[in-house]
């Protein structure tokens, strides 16, 4: 499965980015393959395993903030493995065909 979320402290007036540091060191620590953007993090994993991290990584930016906003979006697709890249490597080929 991928699972993309986005976690960090609501109404903060002070900045983000050490709540979300927390939260994706969570991420790195677990070992999964994992992507971080701008606005979310993708991870690769089984179900528990990938559930597992996004609860830790919430409970780290929670830890922080007393309100704590999340959004998640899975692509669950049991047999499949490696599409983290596999799937941006099949769009880079067609438009290499343009």
């Amino acid at each position: 499965m991928l699972l993309a979320f986005s976690v960090a402290p609501a109404n903060s007036g002070d900045g983000v980015s050490e709540a979300v540091a927390a939260a994706v060191r969570v991420v790195r620590d677990s070992g999964l393959p994992y992507e971080t953007t701008a606005m979310f993090t993708t991870i690769e994993g089984e179900w528990d395993e990938v559930m597992d991290v996004v609860k830790r990584a919430t409970e780290a930016v929670s830890s922080r903030s007393p309100r704590t906003s999340l959004v998640i979006k899975a692509d669950i697709r049991p047999g499949y493995t490696g599409q983290l890249r596999q799937k941006v490597e099949r769009i880079n080929e067609h438009l290499e065909q343009d």
